[in-house]
Parts: C-alpha cells; structure tokens; sequence
C-alpha cells in the first residue's frame, strides 16, 4: 500500500506544479493585423496652405481629437503669423531653417513648444519641417479675430 500511496502522492504533486505553471503563464501577445498604417509622403501631392508659401503634406490627423502630423514647405521668405499653441508641438527640421523670436533650428535639429505658447515664425532660407500637434494651432490676425489650423 505504501508504494501505492506513494505514486498517487507523486502524481498529485506533477498535476499541481503543471496547473501552476498554466496558471502563470502570460496570455500570448499578437501583433494587431492592419494596427499599422505606412504612409509614403514621396508619392504625395504637397498641398496649398492658408499661409502664402507654405505648403503641406499631411501625413496623419485625427480632427475630433486635433492632432496632426504633418510635413510643412517653406519658401525663402516665408512666415507663419502670431499663434498660439493650446498643447505642446514638436518639429524636426528635414531642411533649410527656420526661427522665432527664441532661436533658430537648423537641418537635423528639433524643437518642441511649451502648450499655452506664443510666438510667430520665420524662414529665410526656405524649410521642410516635420511638425506633430496634439491640437491645432490658433492664428490671430491684425484685427483681433481667430482661426485654427491649417486646413485649406
């Protein structure tokens, strides 16, 4: 009976440690099918912005939550009038410069904006920038009137 007991011991053990380790094993992670969406700006149409040369190619936007993505060309001489940035925005220059009143950003180089922000923006040599907002800007005109965005 003792040898009996023993493997029925044995066996309950094995069953317990097995159930165990199911029981902490992590779900399996998937990646989401179509969770990704490639873009290929070099096959699209750069765009008229609401700001003399500046032209846009807008890789990403989702209007209800007003983030954008979105590649910016500057002609030499552009500028971009006084606005307000109601969330952080970031920009990498691709090429040329461009600047405001605290300084300049060069190819290669990245700046970001504090949310709640003011400023204008200038380019003399011409610019492609990648800029990413959480939500549009808002432009003030010389009469004291406002829009948002960049839509056209």
């Amino acid at each position: 009976m003792i040898p009996h007991l023993w493997s029925d011991i044995q066996q309950r053990r094995e069953t317990a440690m097995a159930k165990s380790a199911t029981m902490k094993r992590k779900p399996k992670l998937e990646p989401t099918p179509g969770g990704s969406t490639y873009v290929k700006p070099q096959d699209m149409d750069w765009k008229p912005s609401p700001f003399e040369g500046i032209s846009i190619k807008v890789l990403y936007e989702d209007k209800k939550k007003g983030e954008l993505t979105c590649l910016l060309k500057w002609e030499p001489g552009a500028h971009l009038p006084f606005h307000k940035h109601p969330e952080i925005e970031q920009t990498f220059v691709l090429e040329g410069s461009f600047y405001d009143h605290d300084g300049i950003a060069r190819a290669g180089e990245y700046v970001w904006r504090k949310s709640g922000s003011f400023h204008e923006t200038h380019s003399d040599e011409g610019a492609v920038i990648l800029a990413i907002y959480q939500k549009p800007n808002i432009f003030y005109d010389k009469s004291g009137g406002s829009s948002a965005g960049y839509d056209t």
